[in-house]
């Protein structure tokens, strides 16, 4: 009995540790994606940039590195590390420089430059480009990857150590100006649209931190999750399903 019953805690203990998905292999090649809004977007090697349409990652012009969608808007980085809103069918330039930008907020704008400073952006600045100046905010800190949901904003820094921005609010993009860290090491992060927070580490390995709520943004936990066979590069959730590019540029859809 006591045999039956340590097996079946070992069981149920790697379980609740190790969430294998199912997914879908859907056609193309990305190093970098993002969901949010009920669209989907990302970019390939190349720079290349590509939109969701009727489940098909469909080409657009333009060239960006990084591109992200969300309550904010439609928003990439090129290579230049200029900043660029998808609108009216194009992009059009916006004041500033990050490497990395996010649209996952509560309709506010947040990235990180090339020397990993952090910046975020009202929604009522956003909502009111171009027709007035672009007042860009600094956070103290150093990130190298930044991402906002609706009450909060996570980002790794160089060294893949893991922080949290509390009380993030539309009209205060800044939140409590002060980050706390969080046990674990990720190389990137994103955060929902609904407050999910997913990661991937530097050795492909994908996250998902679990508990997390408006009343407990930090949540409680990180537990495995398996996307890709052989790796996972870069990850995005919106709507119930997890997006994930694999090691390879694959892409797959995955319902939890």
């Amino acid at each position: 009995m006591e045999v039956y019953q340590s097996v079946l805690l070992l069981f149920c203990c790697q379980f609740l540790h190790t969430l294998a998905l199912d997914c879908t292999v859907m056609d193309g090649n990305l190093k970098q994606i993002d969901a949010g809004s009920g669209s989907v977007v990302g970019v390939n090697n190349n720079n290349e940039i590509f939109v969701l349409i009727d489940n098909v990652f469909t080409k657009i012009s333009g060239s960006l590195k990084h591109f992200s969608v969300g309550p904010a808007g439609q928003l990439g980085v090129n290579t230049a590390n200029n900043i660029f809103r998808f609108q009216s069918g194009g992009f059009v330039k916006l004041p500033g420089l990050l490497k990395q930008v996010d649209a996952g907020g509560d309709q506010i704008i947040a990235g990180v430059n090339m020397y990993d400073d952090i910046f975020c952006l009202n929604m009522d600045a956003n909502n009111k480009w171009p027709s007035s100046t672009t007042p860009w905010i600094n956070i103290g800190g150093k990130l190298k990857y930044y991402s906002c949901g609706p009450y909060s904003c996570w980002g790794v820094n160089s060294n893949d150590q893991i922080f949290i921005l509390k009380d993030v609010s539309s009209s205060v993009c800044s939140g409590s100006g002060s980050f706390v860290n969080i046990p674990g090491l990720l190389s990137m992060i994103e955060v929902a649209t609904d407050g999910s927070v997913y990661g991937v580490n530097s050795q492909g390995s994908l996250f998902q931190r679990i508990g997390v709520t408006r009343s407990n943004p930090s949540g409680t936990d990180w537990i495995s999750v398996l996307a890709c066979p052989y790796g996972h590069k870069h990850v995005s959730f919106d709507l119930g399903v997890l997006w994930v590019v694999c090691v390879d540029g694959s892409i797959r859809k995955c319902t939890l």
